[in-house]
């Protein structure tokens, strides 16, 4: 299952049923799961620990150093967890002393060609982010949060589980959970009711989402004020209190 014409690191651990392509290199200090599929010409570098079932394409550089002028070789890590899909000239790179020394991705995560994470992100699980979305470094990806093409973020920008992003967006501050986001800069456009029906939520929650995202945007309430009313919702929704907990922990402050 690993063609001739690849190279394998003699330290790299290569686990059961691993398909590896031609001219793609597995560098030292890599640990790849069971299950995985490698296309042709792609490069992973260490310290990288990849889990199961994921498959890489052509011309994907997976654990690289990241493009921080302060990085001076530390050995921090890239984390992937299992049944990613990596397309095409993805670009992947690993942490930095000045976070947790780590980028983490989570699983079933679909990154499609020309996607760009950056150094010390963490991404959930079940993301798919469009052709040539960028996430610059220390963003966070929420659970299910889709990300348009060309969208460009922010460092230290978060992004909530089930938001969406058009293409072409510029975000510059955090995307609330359930909300949909667009613009140069973003600014809210909505509330990713499609998302929430896909994603099998009750009539109810989904009602009482849609009365927080009411008082959140469109009552004429600063933030400080909206979060106040929707703390009692909270008590009876975990979705509102998914709301309410990630504006509350924002730094950048949210789309507005």
């Amino acid at each position: 299952m690993i063609d001739k014409l690849a190279y394998i690191h003699p330290d790299a651990k290569i686990g059961n049923n691993v398909t590896i392509g031609p001219w793609t290199y597995i560098g030292a200090d890599v640990e790849i799961g069971d299950d995985c599929w490698f296309s042709s010409h792609v490069v992973v570098k260490g310290p990288t620990v990849i889990g199961k079932g994921n498959k890489f394409y052509q011309f994907a550089s997976v654990g690289e150093d990241c493009q921080d002028k302060k990085f001076a070789g530390e050995a921090t890590r890239l984390i992937i967890g299992d049944n990613n899909v990596i397309r095409e000239s993805v670009t992947i790179h690993r942490g930095t002393t000045q976070d947790n020394w780590e980028t983490r991705i989570g699983s079933n995560n679909l990154f499609m060609a020309y996607v760009h994470i950056a150094h010390d992100c963490v991404v959930g699980n079940n993301v798919i982010m469009s052709n040539n979305a960028s996430i610059a470094g220390h963003v966070h990806v929420g659970d299910y949060a889709i990300l348009g093409g060309m969208t460009g973020v922010h460092q230290f920008v978060k992004i909530g589980a089930h938001a969406f992003t058009a293409g072409y967006s510029l975000i510059l501050n955090d995307v609330p959970p359930f909300v949909m986001a667009s613009g140069q800069p973003a600014v809210p456009r909505g509330l990713n009711s499609e998302g929430l029906k896909r994603r099998g939520f009750s009539k109810e929650s989904q009602l009482a989402v849609r009365r927080a995202y009411k008082t959140l945007y469109r009552n004429g309430l600063t933030v400080e004020e909206a979060v106040e009313q929707l703390k009692e919702a909270a008590e009876d929704d975990e979705q509102v209190k998914l709301l309410v907990d990630f504006i509350a922990s924002s730094n950048r402050g949210i789309v507005r």
